[in-house]
This record gives C-alpha cells, structure tokens and sequence, in this order.
C-alpha cells in the first residue's frame, strides 16, 4: 500500500494553532518568561541578599532565614541614606550620564539626520561607519583614549608642535575625559534608533510645509523634530542608563572626582566584600531608574488611551 502524502491542511496545521487564542497566548508568555528567569529571578536573590547582613565566610553574608525566623532588616538601605559617599556618587552618575546623553544627542541628531535624508544607496555604507567601531574591543578602544588624551600623547604632541600650547594640557583623568570617552562610546545607540524614526517619516509632509511657505528651519521644528521625537527617546534612553552605571570609562579616563555609581559598587563588592550593602546600591540605583520610567510609560498609556 502505498504511503499516504501529507496534505496541505497537515502542513498548515501548525501555523494555524500558533494564529489560534492559545498560540497568541504562548508566543506573548515566552518574553514574560525569559524576563522571569533572567531578571526577576537574579533581581529577587539581590534583593534578598540586600537584607541580609555582612559575614566573614562564603558567602559574605548572613542567611535570611534561620530555622523560623526572618531575618531581613533595612538597616543597609539606611546607611545609603546616611552616608554623602553613595549619594554623591550617584548624583555624580547621573549629572554625567545625563550630560552625556544630550551631547550624543546633539551630535547624534545631524548624523542621522543626514543618513535618512542621504540617497538609497549611501545609506547602508553611512550605517556600516557608524557600527564600526563595535567590531573592536570596547576595552581596546576607551585604552585608546589614554594615549591620545595623556601628557605626552598625541593631541598634546600636536598642539605643542603647532605652538599653540607650550605645556601639555590635563586632558586624561578629567571630568571632560570621562564624557568624552561615553560619548564616543555610547554614540551610535543614540544615532540608529534616530535613524530608525527619521527613516520612516513621510518627506512630502516637508513638501506640503514647503508650498504652503514653511522654512526649512520651521518645516523642521514643526514636523521632522516632534515625529523623531520616539527616536529621541529611545535613544536617550539607550545612552542614558548603561552610562550611570559606567566602571570601565571612569576608571580609566576619570579620577576620584569623577567617581560615579559603577566603581562605588565594585569596590564594595570585590574590595570591601560587602555584599549585603553592595546589593542594596544596585537595588537603589534600579529602582531610581526603573520608576520614573515606568511612571512616563503609564502616563503615555493614559494619554493615548484618553484620545483614542
């Protein structure tokens, strides 16, 4: 007898169950759960390790639970609040990730603009300059830096040769190195999601602008700027919090004034080995990001909601 050949309704079947209530419902669970595994839990054991307390032993720290009772105290979040050292290390994070943040912006903003605006097939290679420097090491690249910021580097070097200095100027271990090196680094995230906003925007609404007597500057403030606004966002957002909580840049570029929020935390971790105290900074400083975010989110969905 011979085999029986699969119709086209068993082919489909699968496809069919996936467009179905249920696989709806299990395509929407899988980033819920990959949330659940790989941030709630490691967030919810920090969490726990926050409350506990400082030991000598592996691990640092004391149990949260002994026999029947619960031994989570406060008393970390507390010296948090008590101590200038934390406070002013993460007033420090955000002044410089915020400033950052908007000079990638006003940077950023032109660059992408020109891509978008640039013909079909300029745009690719214009993409392909600014994502190539994550093909090298973003370690090799801040160590760039340092020799062409330090004394007897090359910018140095060159201002001294052209006369225009007749000592080498502070450059490395500055406030100006530290935004100078997240802004280089952290650039092409504020230019692709630009990108991605002013590629998709309609050019004959510049048009229209442009016949009813609209400047470009005017057709730009009252079109181009408020559409990329989801852009602007997204990639402020995208500087904006990786850089609060830099290490590598401040460390090598900064000094003990330009300390930010990453090396307080590494150094509680791994030189003072406090654990419990560590894991309290890295719960405040997520939580001091996340909520103002979530409070826009809500905001946004109410507004959206209210016109619709």
């Amino acid at each position: 007898m011979a085999p029986r050949r699969r119709g086209g309704a068993d082919i489909v079947r699968p496809f069919r169950i996936l467009a179905g209530p249920s696989g709806r419902r299990l395509v929407t669970a899988i980033p819920f759960i990959w949330l659940a595994v790989f941030f709630l839990a490691p967030f919810a054991i920090v969490f726990g390790i926050s409350l506990s307390q400082t030991r000598f032993g592996i691990p640092p720290y004391e149990p949260l639970i002994r026999g029947s009772e619960i031994l989570a105290r406060l008393d970390n979040y507390s010296f948090l609040l008590s101590d200038a050292l934390y406070i002013n290390a993460l007033l420090n994070s955000l002044q410089i990730a915020a400033t950052s943040a908007i000079i990638c912006l006003l940077i950023g903003y032109p660059i992408a603009l020109g891509i978008a605006r640039a013909p079909q097939q300029w745009r690719a290679p214009l993409l392909l300059a600014v994502i190539l420097p994550f093909w090298t090491s973003f370690l090799i690249r801040v160590y760039a830096w340092i020799g062409l910021l330090k004394n007897d580097g090359l910018i140095n070097n060159l201002l001294e040769i052209v006369g225009l200095i007749d000592a080498p100027l502070q450059l490395l271990q500055t406030s100006f190195a530290v935004h100078l090196g997240i802004v280089y680094s952290y650039l092409p995230f504020m230019v692709l999601p630009l990108y991605a906003a002013l590629e998709r925007q309609d050019t004959s609404l510049l048009e229209a602008a442009s016949d009813l007597g609209a400047r470009p500057w005017r057709a730009f403030v009252t079109i181009t700027l408020p559409l990329s606004m989801p852009g602007v966002i997204a990639g402020f957002l995208l500087v904006f919090i990786p850089a609060v909580g830099e290490f590598v840049i401040p460390e090598l570029l900064g000094d003990s004034a330009t300390a930010m929020i990453g090396k307080v935390l590494w150094t509680e971790f791994f030189n003072n080995r406090d654990w419990p105290l560590a894991s309290a900074l890295a719960v405040s400083i997520l939580v001091l990001i996340v909520a103002p975010l979530a409070w826009l989110e809500h905001m946004r969905h109410r507004r959206a909601n209210a016109l619709s």
